[in-house]
């Protein structure tokens, strides 16, 4: 249930509909839009309140809201969220950005080097995994905060904000000092203490759509951050485990005009897991474009077929850079052209 206040209430009736919300044990989460502010009520509300509040001084409506992901959806926030990161960029409100850089940190000059490479061809936010959740205990994990010490390095000298996967609620202090972003990873998309963690954090969150997670499912755990008052918050479609086995997964961009329609909340794709081969990142990319995403995470390596994590599926530089290219082109078709980057790194 959202409570609608009139134009120009006063700030004590407002205060008088949050008392009376925390008086039936309920919370509430306050939505100040360009048009009106809204009160989204959130519990286990009975049919009976809205007429109670629909009587208060200073509301002008009382709707109840079909969707069980309340905060996740249009019905209580119509306006587009955008995700203000550092160096001006912005995700969501009509533009396309590109994140791009290696699966994993290997090393620093295979960081900084893929860093510079995606720089110069016009990426937004850099990537790079400092803890990797990896199907077999033997394989590479990551340089943990080793990792995390190159990324914000090298994000400082290239002007980049900077964007890794959170595996643990025991890192979130660690991680939120040095990323920009807060990645939550498929196979974490419902574990739900870490989601209430990351809510409190403050921070930039990416939330991936679970291995098999339906759209329902992932705009649920999408709520569990917004409900700690955390609306920096980003979704990303990364495909779904289905019978197919041609690809690593099924990428739905079902679900990216899907979810466009349902919540506020800006959305991105990964077509570097979607498909798991880097000769279809570039088609998956632009149609992710064209199906209304706000940007594509791809993963780019100096040398793939060296990657200690996903070479199969990893770009080189230079095919990276016609990516750009044409993501630039079908960017300015669909209406979103590519983000501005800051001047200082667009030298």
């Amino acid at each position: 249930m959202i409570v609608v206040m009139s134009m120009g209430h006063e700030p004590e009736q407002r205060d008088a509909v949050v008392g009376r919300i925390r008086e039936l044990g309920l919370r509430e989460r306050e939505i100040i839009g360009v048009e009106r502010t809204v009160i989204a009520v959130l519990g286990q509300v009975y049919p009976e309140l809205r007429d109670e509040f629909a009587t208060m001084e200073g509301v002008d409506d009382v709707v109840r809201i079909s969707k069980p992901y309340k905060l996740a959806s249009r019905e209580t926030h119509p306006e587009d969220t955008v995700v203000d990161l550092p160096y001006g960029v912005r995700v969501g409100g009509g533009k396309t950005v590109l994140i791009a850089g290696p699966c994993s940190i290997e090393s620093e000059e295979q960081l900084f080097e893929a860093a510079r490479a995606v720089r110069r061809s016009g990426a937004h936010i850099l990537r790079g995994g400092a803890f990797k959740p990896r199907t077999s205990p033997y394989a590479f994990r990551g340089l943990g905060l080793e990792g995390l010490r190159l990324l914000a390095a090298a994000g400082a000298e290239l002007s980049m904000p900077v964007i890794t996967e959170l595996l643990s609620e025991r890192d979130v202090e660690s991680v939120a000092e040095y990323s920009d972003v807060l990645q939550i990873g498929a196979r974490n998309s419902q574990n739900f203490s870490l989601l209430d963690e990351v809510g409190r954090v403050g921070k930039p969150v990416m939330l991936k759509r679970g291995l098999a997670g339906t759209i329902e499912e992932w705009l649920l755990a999408a709520e569990y951050i917004l409900s700690h008052g955390n609306s920096q918050l980003i979704l990303c479609e990364r495909g779904i485990r289905t019978f197919e086995v041609a690809t690593r997964n099924t990428l739905d961009l079902n679900a990216v005009a899907m979810v466009k329609r349902l919540s506020h909340l800006p959305v991105l794709a990964d077509p570097s897991h979607g498909t798991g081969k880097w000769y279809l990142v570039q088609p998956m990319a632009l149609a992710s474009l064209a199906a209304g995403a706000d940007g594509v995470m791809v993963e780019v390596h100096p040398s793939p077929d060296h990657a200690l994590s996903d070479g199969a599926q990893s770009l080189t530089p230079d095919n990276f850079d016609v990516l750009m290219q044409r993501a630039r082109a079908v960017a300015e078709a669909v209406g979103r052209p590519l983000h501005a980057l800051p001047a200082a790194a667009s030298r």
